[in-house]
């Protein structure tokens, strides 16, 4: 069996984060397949917003005005 391989705290919070924008854009009208089809497609553009301090919720609705 393949050892898990561990993630540096900041990975893991950029994950945590990129996890609360997917249930604000599920809460604004997108089906889970497409938030999370959304945030891999742009997914440099949701880690510049996370680097530059924005909230999950923020980042969600930059994502559904963009």
């Amino acid at each position: 069996m393949a050892k898990k391989e561990k993630l540096d705290p900041e990975t893991e919070a950029l994950i945590q984060w990129c996890t609360e924008v997917e249930g604000f854009l599920v809460a604004g009208g997108a089906t889970l397949a497409q938030a999370q089809e959304h945030i891999e497609e742009q997914v440099e553009w949701f880690t510049d917003m996370f680097y530059d301090g924005l909230s999950p919720e923020e980042a969600a609705k930059a994502a559904l005005h963009d």
